[in-house]
């Protein structure tokens, strides 16, 4: 946990923003995995964490506002439990660690709550995203399952987005940390990786490597030779050479911030030519956005900055031609970059997105596209200082969608596809990194990890 003084803050902060009414925040419930007792590793929602730094389930903070009172609900371990888990603090001693004064049972919340709804107090709770979260509200506000989501708070979801998107020093610290956790991750990936190992085997010990240093994974690793499919997580693949491996892994540290790198390499010590043309674009793309990055910027911009030096790369190489900037207008671009450039990063690796995506990287007059390409641009709004992000251009060959769009002609004035088929079997290549906005530009967070060609080979001789 941070200071006591960090959780009263933040709750101090967010009762000025929301003036009046109940704040309801669940913590997360254990969940089974193929039974009640055979548990997944427990993870604890973000914003309760983010405002009580009580890393336990089966909680509820309530605050009331208009009588500057703030409950932790909770029932600490029975004698049983204990037999099972071990000895525990009570719920009072987190409490008094968070600075919160006032404990009660579990059971009692119910009480507190119906007496807000026959007073017709407002009510202010976050869209769950698990469904016991939204059963127990459901029972407890008498909202239907259905109705939950739509009736969540949409002024508490702002002031939280609001708070929680300026990271602190002391998060900073921890952002760094699990970003050099997960630089070791890639590491590990780079240097084991051999012809005839399957993905399976890299990606245990890349694993093995995040939990190994105390915290765990922010997210399930993407460790494929087929990396041209966006999310395409490690299987059975046996690497061959003349292959290359993408590997976009996080750590998470055990206070619950995350990292999120990705690196792609060669399965032989060197990338073939025609790789490392590819790959060359695409640091290309990355520096371009990166070099974009301050206070002011759209993000969106960046985006389509990188969208345009993809663009570039793959006409000299004669699979695009034409107007770039047209091209880039048209879509053009996403037959070979189809998702978005980068998220905002801190306790959840797409931070706040289960708060509402809308609200974290767009505006009220900024709204999201529904355009193929765009669509998937997480984060679009002018930065400001104390953001942090990643920056994650790519290039994918995907066969099924080369043959489709081929066949349609789409974006022909653009796209020279019998070229581009040429390039069928090639795969995707991804570079991300982390980055802080500072006050008149940008930090690299984390140790710096090799990313050129060059230096990705020297960490391949074998």
């Amino acid at each position: 946990m941070f200071s006591r003084e960090t959780y009263i803050n933040r709750r101090q902060i967010l009762k000025k923003a929301i003036g009046s009414g109940i704040i309801i925040l669940p913590g997360n419930e254990e969940v089974g995995m193929n039974y009640r007792d055979n548990i997944y590793h427990f993870r604890q929602d973000s914003s309760f964490l983010y405002y009580t730094g009580i890393d336990l389930p089966s909680l509820f903070l309530v605050i009331d506002i208009d009588s500057d009172l703030e409950i932790l609900f909770g029932d600490n371990l029975t004698i049983e439990q204990t037999v099972w888990v071990g000895p525990q603090d009570s719920l009072n001693v987190f409490a008094e660690k968070s600075g919160i004064t006032a404990v009660q049972p579990l059971s009692f919340v119910e009480g507190i709550l119906k007496n807000a709804l026959q007073q017709k107090r407002a009510i202010h709770f976050l869209p769950p995203y698990r469904a016991a979260i939204t059963l127990k509200l459901s029972s407890l506000l008498d909202i239907h399952p259905n109705e939950i989501a739509k009736k969540a708070s949409i002024e508490l979801s702002k002031a939280i987005i609001a708070q929680r998107s300026y990271k602190t020093n002391e998060e900073l610290i921890e952002i760094e940390k699990a970003i050099d956790i997960t630089a070791a991750m890639h590491l590990k990936a780079i240097q084991i990786a051999r012809p005839g190992m399957t993905e399976y085997e890299i990606a245990g010990q890349v694993e093995g490597t995040a939990i190994s240093k105390g915290g765990h994974l922010a997210f399930p690793t993407i460790l494929t030779i087929n990396g041209q499919y966006l999310h395409n997580h490690a299987g059975s693949n046996v690497l061959q050479n003349g292959q290359m491996v993408l590997c976009d892994c996080g750590a998470e540290t055990n206070m619950h911030y995350a990292g999120d790198m990705t690196r792609t390499f060669p399965v032989s010590n060197t990338f073939t030519s025609q790789q490392k043309e590819i790959y060359n674009i695409v640091l290309k793309a990355e520096e371009a956005a990166i070099a974009t990055l301050k206070p002011g910027t759209f993000f969106k911009d960046s985006h389509l900055t990188a969208c345009k030096e993809i663009l570039t790369g793959l006409k000299s190489l004669g699979l695009v031609k034409g107007d770039l900037d047209e091209a880039v207008a048209a879509g053009a671009h996403t037959l070979f970059f189809q998702c978005g450039l980068g998220h905002m990063m801190g306790m959840d690796v797409h931070d706040m997105e289960n708060i509402g995506e809308q609200y974290v990287g767009y505006t009220d007059t900024l709204k999201k596209s529904t355009e193929f390409g765009l669509k998937s641009l997480r984060l679009a709004k002018e930065l400001e200082e104390g953001f942090v992000l990643t920056v994650e251009p790519g290039i994918y060959f995907i066969p099924e969608l080369i043959d489709q769009w081929q066949a349609e002609k789409k974006y022909s004035e653009f796209i020279n596809y019998d070229k581009v088929q040429a390039y069928r079997n090639f795969g995707g290549i991804r570079i991300e990194e982390d980055f802080l906005i500072t006050k008149d530009s940008y930090k690299l967070l984390g140790k710096p990890l090799a990313k050129t060609a060059e230096d990705i080979e020297a960490l391949r001789a074998f």
